[in-house]
């Protein structure tokens, strides 16, 4: 078992694997009712005009992108979002491949998304639930947030009372300021 601070982008092209090629249809798209999605035989080609990215489902956007996305003066998010309504998972590659092929966006990610997540190596599809043996990987890690949370009450209430100074069946009080304080260390620990 290994430990990763899970990225907004872990910039690995899906073009070594067959991830991008497979066509699923998606019923839920179009009926009321939930079902598994169909896998289509026959294989896609891979795109040449620009590269897949895939990376983490949680991410924060700028406004900026966020319109770019919405409006796409240059026709690319269209054309990405035409691909990645027959893919699997589409929110862990769309909005990194859209930001990592337009020129006036590539330079603005941080790769990094907040998370502590406990992951097999290699990482399965879901993570670890998280126990008492990670919490001090998790604190010195310096990500505000934490998944995957399952019944260990041990890890709850030592980071109820260790790092939100609550007191037992009492309210959180800490200052509000404190998100910002892991996300200005996790960024001084790059410099």
């Amino acid at each position: 078992m290994i430990t990763y601070c899970y990225m907004i982008l872990i910039l690995r092209c899906l073009v070594k694997y067959q991830r991008a090629k497979p066509v699923i249809i998606d019923p839920g798209l179009y009926s009321n009712k939930k079902s598994d999605v169909f896998w289509v035989s026959q294989k896609r080609s891979v795109p040449t005009a620009y590269k897949l990215f895939t990376g983490s489902a949680w991410m924060m956007l700028s406004r900026s992108f966020v319109e770019y996305c919405l409006w796409g003066w240059d026709n690319l998010p269209r054309i990405v979002l035409m691909y990645y309504a027959n893919f699997l998972s589409s929110p862990e590659g769309y909005f990194h491949t859209v930001i990592c092929n337009a020129d006036e966006f590539k330079n603005t990610t941080v790769n990094h998304d907040l998370h502590f997540i406990s992951w097999d190596n290699p990482p399965k599809q879901h993570p670890h639930f998280l126990s008492i043996d990670d919490y001090e990987r998790m604190v010195e890690s310096h990500a505000p947030f934490a998944r995957k949370f399952g019944a260990d009450k041990e890890l709850l209430d030592k980071i109820d009372s260790e790092l939100l100074g609550r007191e037992p069946d009492g309210f959180v009080t800490s200052n509000p300021l404190i998100p910002y304080m892991f996300i200005v260390s996790i960024f001084m620990k790059r410099k």
